[in-house]
């Protein structure tokens, strides 16, 4: 991949940062990937730390700048990255993996990896893209109150060489990016978390049935209720219910 160049480090507060601090990067790459063994301040989307055993996993952040892309239609980064580390894991053990909205991965009822991604905005495009993926690879034991923590050898009893794992996450985020959007959106749909049947969700009025109708292009989605009313939500308002068994 020439396009790419690399960071590798041994320690770092975190991988996003790390790219935040290079100012848009170098010019005469597309993409630059920051890849380290540990993260001293790793943290997800809503702020939680991710915990992971120094050495055992994948902690790394991918600089692009997909100015051909609106702001309205940052969510289609968040589809491809999503689908890179899915497609990737699933070629890798040859499990099946699911995208929880909006960008965890998922095993069964298990979270395998979680995505942060942070634009900066020029006007109406994206000059800047940061997208952060801390992905379970060779850990056994997770000691973290995370309640549902699953890692690839958990998974398989196997162990994995994480450079050959990134190196193919990184190559299928670039095909993607390049993708007809529409494809990659109906792929990101089909790969859902609990995409059919009703499930037990809960937003700012409580607990309530639903099942998932779509995510719209700018990422919201849209449930439907039991009772057969349509819910928009954006992200963080609201939540699936992982322990409704």
């Amino acid at each position: 991949m020439e396009q790419v160049k690399w960071h590798r480090l041994d320690t770092v507060g975190s991988t996003n940062t790390y790219l935040k601090e290079l100012d848009g990067g170098d010019p005469d790459f597309g993409y630059e990937v920051a890849v380290a063994d540990f993260q001293t301040s790793g943290h997800g989307q809503k702020g939680n730390s991710w915990e992971s055993e120094p050495g055992k996993n994948l902690l790394f952040s991918i600089l692009s700048h997909p100015l051909e892309l609106k702001v309205q239609e940052q969510f289609f980064i968040s589809e491809s990255i999503a689908l890179a580390v899915a497609d990737s894991v699933t070629a890798a053990t040859g499990e099946h993996f699911s995208v929880k909205w909006p960008n965890d991965i998922y095993w069964h009822d298990k979270k395998l990896a979680g995505i942060l991604i942070e634009n900066t905005l020029q006007g109406s495009r994206i000059l800047d893209s940061i997208t952060g993926v801390g992905l379970d690879v060779n850990q056994e034991v997770f000691r973290s109150d995370a309640p549902n923590p699953v890692s690839l050898k958990n998974i398989t009893g196997r162990d994995y060489d994480r450079d050959v794992l990134l190196e193919d996450i990184v190559s299928r985020f670039i095909g993607l990016i390049a993708s007809d959007r529409k494809q990659v959106h109906e792929r990101y749909h089909s790969c859902l978390y609990r995409r059919e049947g009703l499930h037990a969700f809960r937003d700012a009025q409580g607990r309530f049935m639903a099942s998932i109708d779509h995510v719209e292009g700018n990422g919201c989605l849209v449930l439907k209720t039991g009772a057969g009313e349509y819910r928009t939500y954006e992200f963080k308002q609201v939540a699936f219910i992982l322990d409704e068994k």
